[in-house]
C-alpha cells in the first residue's frame, strides 16, 4: 500500500494532499509539521510510524538548497523512495533538482487532481525501483512493462516541420510533467534537435544505446542532455556514419528504459519507415502522423497509415496533425481526411513566429505566445494531458514482417 510522507507546516497544502489520495490512492498521509529538513533520511525515516514511506514530499515552506541536499543523500541510501519537491519552479531550480535525484516538481498552488497524477506517477516509480531491488523469486516471469507514455512523431516525407513539431510537443509536455519528458531525437544521421533547442550535447544517442548506458537506466540518464524549460534531450551524433552502429533492437531497449523513468518520451523519427522509426513504432503508446497540405504528403500519409496498418504497428492512440496549413494550397482539410479516411485532429497553421522561433533555437511554446500555430500546437499538447485525455492506449503487438 503506498504511503505518503509530508514535511511542511503549511496545513493548507496537507489538507490538499488529504484530499487528492482520498478514495483514489491507497494509502494515508503522515505530516513532519517542520520546515528545518534533518541533514540524512534516518534521522527523517525515524519519526515514519510502520512502514517506510513510499513517497516523500519536501515543502511547502522547506528550504529548496536543505531539501536537495538531503534528495541527493536519499537517492543513494533509499532509492525506493520517490522524493517530490513542492517549491516555486524555476529552470534553474529545475536543473539542480533534476540532478540531486528529486522525482518532480510541485507547485505549492497545485490542486488535489494535479496532486493526484503527480503522486501516482511517484508512486509508480517507487514501485517500479522497489522491484528491481527485491525481486520476488516467486514470480516465473518479470511483470509487463508499466510506464509512460512514448510518443513518436512520424511523417512519410521531410520538409513537413517533424522538427518543429516535436521540440514544441515536448516543451508544452514538460510544463506538464517537468522533469518527466525527454525528447529524443532518432532521425540518426540528419536529425536537428539540438539545433532547433540550441544545446551543445556532451553525449548523444550512440552512447545512450551502448556500455553501461544500456545496462543501467540511471547512467542513461546521465547521458540526457537537461534543457531550460525542465525537459531533457537526446541528441543523434555529430556523423552520419554512426547510424550503422545503432540497431533497432537497440532503439527498442532504449526507449523501453526511458519509459521507466520519464511520463513522456517524445521520439522524433526520421521520414519514412526505416529500422529505427519502425523500433519507435513499435514501442510507442501513441503516434503523431504529420503531413503538409500538398498532394505528394497526403498521399504518403496514407500509404503509411496503410503498411502500418497491415504490419499491425497501428498503437491504439492515433493523432493526425497537419501541419503549415495555408488556405492557399489548394486543398482543404476535408480533402485530407477523404484522402486518409482519418479525421485530422490537429491543424497547424503557416506561421512565420514559428520559423522565427526555430531559427532561434528557442521554441515557441517556450514563452507565453498568441500566435495561431502555438494555440494550435498547445492543443496537442492538451491531447496528452492526464487530466484531460482520454485515448486508448496501444495494445501490445508483434512487428510483422514485410514480405
Amino acid at each position: 500500500m503506498s504511503r505518503f510522507l509530508l514535511v511542511t507546516s503549511d496545513v493548507t497544502f496537507e489538507e490538499r494532499v488529504q484530499t487528492a489520495i482520498s478514495g483514489r490512492i491507497p494509502g494515508s498521509v503522515q505530516t513532519v509539521y517542520n520546515t528545518q529538513v534533518p541533514d540524512t533520511p534516518d534521522e527523517l525515516l525515524r519519526k515514519v510510524i510502520g512502514e517506510l514511506p513510499s513517497v516523500l514530499l519536501l515543502g511547502p515552506g522547506v528550504d529548496p538548497g536543505a531539501a536537495l541536499r538531503l534528495a541527493s543523500v536519499f537517492d543513494v541510501q533509499h532509492p525506493e523512495i520517490s522524493l517530490v519537491l513542492v517549491a516555486e519552479a524555476d529552470p534553474a531550480l529545475a536543473l539542480a533538482a533534476m540532478r540531486s535525484g528529486v522525482r518532480d516538481i510541485l507547485e505549492p498552488q497545485a490542486e488535489a487532481d494535479v496532486i493526484r497524477v503527480l503522486l501516482e506517477r511517484a508512486c509508480h516509480t517507487a514501485d517500479s525501483r522497489r522491484r528491481g531491488l527485491i525481486p520476488d523469486p516467486s514470480l516465473d516471469a518479470a511483470p509487463s512493462r508499466r510506464g509512460g507514455r512514448v510518443i513518436a512523431v512520424t511523417s512519410p516525407k521531410g520538409g513537413v516541420g517533424k522538427t518543429t513539431v516535436s521540440t514544441n510537443l515536448a516543451v508544452g509536455l514538460g510544463k506538464l510533467a517537468p522533469m518527466s519528458t525527454v525528447l529524443v531525437d532518432l532521425d540518426v544521421q540528419f536529425g536537428d534537435v539540438a539545433a532547433v533547442l540550441n544545446l551543445t550535447p556532451e553525449h548523444t544517442l550512440t552512447d545512450a544505446v551502448t556500455g553501461a548506458a544500456a545496462q543501467d537506466t540511471m547512467v542513461l540518464k546521465a547521458f540526457l542532455s537537461v534543457h531550460p524549460t525542465s525537459i531533457y534531450a537526446l541528441c543523434t551524433p555529430e556523423s552520419p556514419a554512426e547510424a550503422d552502429l545503432i540497431n533497432a533492437e537497440q532503439i527498442g531497449h532504449m526507449l523501453e528504459q526511458l519509459a521507466s523513468e520519464f511520463q513522456f518520451v517524445v521520439v522524433d523519427t526520421a521520414p519514412g519507415l526505416g529500422e529505427h522509426t519502425l523500433a519507435a513504432l513499435e514501442a510507442a503508446t501513441d503516434v503523431v502522423f504529420l503531413s503538409g497540405m500538398d498532394v505528394p504528403g497526403v498521399r504518403g500519409l496514407r500509404k503509411e497509415i496503410d503498411v502500418l496498418t497491415e504490419l499491425q504497428m497501428l498503437p491504439g492512440s492515433r493523432h493526425i496533425v497537419v501541419n503549415m496549413a495555408d488556405r492557399a494550397s489548394g486543398l482543404s482539410v476535408q480533402d485530407i481526411e477523404a484522402t486518409v479516411r482519418t479525421p485530422v485532429d490537429v491543424v497547424v497553421p503557416r506561421s512565420k513566429a514559428v520559423t522565427y522561433s526555430t531559427n532561434k533555437g528557442e521554441p515557441i511554446l517556450q514563452e507565453a505566445s498568441r500566435d495561431k500555430a502555438a494555440k494550435a500546437l498547445n492543443q496537442l499538447v492538451a491531447r496528452f494531458d492526464p487530466a484531460h485525455s482520454t485515448a486508448p492506449r496501444k495494445a501490445v503487438h508483434r512487428r510483422a514482417v514485410l514480405q
